[in-house]
C-alpha cells in the first residue's frame, strides 16, 4: 500500500516539474547575443514596443507565441544585418500593420484611438454634472391631488392645511 502511495506521489511529483518547467523552457532572450551591448539593449527595447500579432496585449518580448518567436529572430537577423530601428519598424508595419505597435502615431486614421477615451470621459463627466444640476433646480413633483391632500391633513391632526409634510 505505501509503495503504490509512494509511485503515485512521484509520478505527480514528475508530472508538475515538467509542467512548472515548460515555460521556463518555451524561450529565453540568451540566444540573442550582440557584440555591442548598446544594440543589445534596443533589441530588447524594441521587441518590448511591439505587440504580439497573436497575444494582442503581450509584447514580443513577453510572448509565448511561436509567431512571437519567429518575429524576435527576424528582428535579430535584420539587426545583426546592420538595418536601423526605423527599417525595422517599417518592415514590420508594411508587414502586419500599424496593429503591431503599442503607440501608433498621430494620424487622421488613428485619432479615435489617441481621442476616443478623452472625448468618453469628458462626455461623460458632462452629462454627469448636467444630470445633478437638473436634479438640484427641478422642484419635487407634487403627485397628491386636492382631494388627497385634504384627506392627509384629516389624517395628520398636528398638520395644518398650507403646511409641507415630509413625504416619505
Amino acid at each position: 500500500m505505501n509503495r503504490c502511495v509512494l509511485k503515485t506521489a512521484s509520478i505527480v511529483l514528475c508530472l508538475t516539474g515538467i509542467l512548472l518547467a515548460r515555460p521556463a523552457l518555451a524561450y529565453t532572450l540568451e540566444e540573442f547575443r550582440f557584440d555591442d551591448p548598446k544594440r543589445g539593449a534596443e533589441f530588447r527595447d524594441l521587441i518590448a514596443e511591439l505587440r504580439c500579432v497573436v497575444c494582442q496585449n503581450e509584447s514580443l518580448a513577453g510572448s509565448q507565441a511561436s509567431v512571437a518567436q519567429d518575429l524576435r529572430r527576424e528582428i535579430y537577423r535584420r539587426m545583426q544585418e546592420g538595418q536601423t530601428r526605423e527599417q525595422i519598424i517599417d518592415f514590420l508595419v508594411a508587414r502586419y500593420g500599424e496593429f503591431i505597435l503599442y503607440d501608433p502615431p498621430l494620424k487622421p486614421s488613428t485619432v479615435l484611438i489617441w481621442l476616443g477615451p478623452l472625448v468618453l470621459v469628458g462626455a461623460g463627466g458632462y452629462l454627469f454634472i448636467r444630470t445633478l444640476k437638473r436634479k438640484q433646480t427641478e422642484p419635487e413633483p407634487d403627485d397628491l391631488t386636492e382631494e388627497e391632500r385634504t384627506r392627509l391633513y384629516q389624517l395628520l391632526p398636528q398638520a395644518e392645511p398650507g403646511q409641507k409634510v415630509c413625504k416619505g
